[in-house]
């Protein structure tokens, strides 16, 4: 696998907020991680997209964010909406472009979306959505059943879903456990799979069903890249929290 990729974006070549935070963010990261990325190409160089990965330690955003990075692209992710009226913390999640989303009612929630999307789309940019929503509760961190807010997002903009795997992340932080700094360079694969239009599979936000066989089919997506990396065959069926008596915590997805 390579561990660089190509040109980068406009985006990305700008002087940005995202320029000093790289300088810090990107050196560091990379102590902990050696990131080989696999699929590199298959990240749109330019324009909107909602990239998918999976998701099963509370630091994996970070091989997320530096792979998107060294992909050419600015990492984004959706955040809560709360965060923004932090000091400090809110003024980088605006000036970074971060995505906010709200638990709130339906009706917000569909406006929010849709706001979101346009705004990826005028600005040519994307965003990093869990569809889990959450760590995943299966436990052999294969990805468990997913969440319609990546779906809805991008249908909502016209915009392709990019499946992502990654692997070797919980060599530095277990889920719920404790951070591991040593060794340095914990090698952490990632894989990108091929854009899924979900409107020409017949999605709609009109129709929830269609929304939840559009989500299954991006979670197939990423279980098969993660099979894929970890050389062994995901599931057959996907593990349901309702189903095994777990509640469901810390969401972001509408």
């Amino acid at each position: 696998m390579a561990r660089s990729t190509r040109p980068a974006s406009p985006e990305k070549s700008r002087p940005s907020a995202f320029w000093p935070l790289a300088a810090v963010a990107v050196p560091l990261i990379s102590l902990l991680m050696k990131v080989e990325i696999e699929g590199a190409e298959k990240l749109p160089r330019d324009g909107a997209y909602v990239l998918a990965p999976n998701h099963y330690s509370e630091v994996d955003p970070l091989a997320v964010a530096l792979a998107v990075w060294r992909m050419g692209r600015a990492p984004r992710f959706m955040a809560k909406e709360s965060l923004f009226r932090v000091p400090v913390l809110g003024w980088i999640l605006r000036s970074t472009g971060m995505v906010p989303v709200a638990r709130s009612s339906s009706a917000s929630a569909a406006r929010q979306t849709l706001e979101a999307a346009e705004t990826l789309v005028r600005h040519g940019r994307g965003v990093i959505v869990y569809p889990e929503g959450t760590l995943t509760r299966e436990p052999d961190l294969w990805p468990m059943r997913g969440k319609t807010g990546a779906a809805r997002l991008a249908l909502a903009g016209g915009i392709p879903v990019v499946p992502m795997a990654h692997w070797g992340v919980q060599q530095v932080m277990p889920r719920y456990g404790k951070f591991r700094t040593w060794p340095l360079r914990r090698r952490v694969r990632v894989v990108v799979g091929d854009p899924i239009d979900l409107a020409a599979r017949g999605a709609t936000l009109a129709q929830p069903g269609t929304l939840i066989a559009a989500t299954d089919v991006v979670m197939g997506e990423i279980s098969a890249l993660l099979s894929q990396l970890r050389g062994e065959t995901a599931p057959p069926a996907r593990w349901d929290p309702s189903q095994h008596g777990q509640k469901e915590t810390g969401r972001l997805d509408p």
